[in-house]
């Protein structure tokens, strides 16, 4: 699922990039080869059909992204298996081999003779 939404985000950026280049900033571009009269496919002029055509591939560009997103965090926890990280953690969790069960010995707290008289 992750590879098929991938390449439809890509296929996007792609007309999405050749739909830009083709638009022209100050009203020019394809839309000023036709008369301001014409329209295209009897509907709308050339220059309202690219800035729909924009908004369209860019609101698809988004919710791909989205749903990129929530493909790969879901596809991560499946297709890894969390037990094997449960079984690293619960090992990593358990004490080694050598573990003393008696009491700790701290060093006794005994002055040296010189440091006493003065």
């Amino acid at each position: 699922m992750y590879i098929v939404l991938l390449i439809v985000a890509i296929l996007v950026c792609v007309l999405l990039a050749i739909i830009v280049l083709v638009q022209n900033p100050k009203g020019g571009g394809l839309s000023s080869n036709f008369s301001s009269s014409s329209q295209m496919l009897g509907v709308q002029k050339t220059g309202d059909i690219l800035e729909k055509g924009t908004w369209v591939l860019a609101i698809a560009l988004m919710v791909l992204s989205l749903a990129i997103n929530v493909a790969v965090k879901s596809g991560t926890a499946s297709a890894t298996g969390s037990s094997e990280y449960r079984e690293q953690i619960q090992k990593a969790s358990k004490p080694s081999g050598a573990v003393s069960t008696g009491p700790l010995s701290l060093p006794s707290a005994t002055k040296p003779a010189d440091t006493a008289k003065k």
